[in-house]
């Protein structure tokens, strides 16, 4: 993707730097008016899903890395997400036309309130023109609930620690008992210290990183196209 030029043709690299650091400033400070400007100033040279790609997403992951060194309460990393959450909203209704079609699709935390894993990829895919529905915090029968009535063909389960990730197998179970064929795609820390966990747990595909969630979904799809 192109870099966003000035007027006089100057690369904005420095500009954006600047922006990133302005939007960490105002999620970090809970300051939604504040956050809501620096995303209506760069508007004016920034589609939105740039802005989604090249400010929100690095923001996030700046907060992320300040949780995980301990310099930033998990409080923080909430409320940067929920501000995030609803500026992607305003920014990519789901009435946009540059929605692709894509299968039914549910994010979720899996009884585990880490939100940053599941914000980062609600992010994510809003950001690349797919539309989804966000569960939040959910346990194993809500979930499964949910999915039936919704009729939803691919799930994401952000997971943070161990047991949480264990339950996902009961999700496989209950879904197939009732007769849901779902995708079901899991991420998050035991996936990563453990690279073979995802199978045990009966997921069919696991992503590192919010960004592997999009590839995940395009490839399903075209194997679906072959069929």
């Amino acid at each position: 993707m192109e870099e966003t030029n000035t007027k006089d043709g100057t690369d904005t690299m420095d500009n954006r730097d600047t922006t990133v650091d302005a939007f960490t400033r105002a999620l970090l400070d809970v300051d939604r008016l504040a956050a809501r400007q620096v995303m209506e100033q760069r508007g004016r040279d920034m589609r939105p899903i740039q802005f989604a790609e090249k400010v929100v997403l690095p923001a996030l992951e700046r907060i992320g890395a300040g949780w995980q060194d301990g310099s930033l309460a998990l409080s923080q990393v909430y409320m940067a997400g929920r501000i995030c959450e609803e500026l992607i909203d305003e920014m990519l209704p789901p009435a946009d036309p540059s929605r692709k079609n894509q299968p039914k699709m549910a994010v979720c935390m899996l009884e585990d309130h880490h939100t940053l894993g599941k914000v980062m990829v609600y992010a994510v895919l809003r950001a690349g023109g797919y539309d989804l529905l966000d569960y939040g915090v959910v346990s194993v029968d809500d979930l499964v609930d949910r999915v039936k009535t919704d009729r939803v063909e691919v799930l994401l389960i952000s997971v943070l620690m161990l047991p949480s990730a264990l339950k996902i197998q009961h999700v496989r179970q209950q879904l197939i008992d009732r007769g849901c064929e779902v995708t079901l795609i899991v991420g998050g820390a035991p996936f990563r210290f453990d690279d073979q966990l995802w199978q045990s747990v009966g997921a069919d595909v696991a992503c590192e990183n919010a960004s592997d969630v999009i590839p995940a979904i395009e490839k399903m799809m075209n194997m679906e196209e072959k069929r």
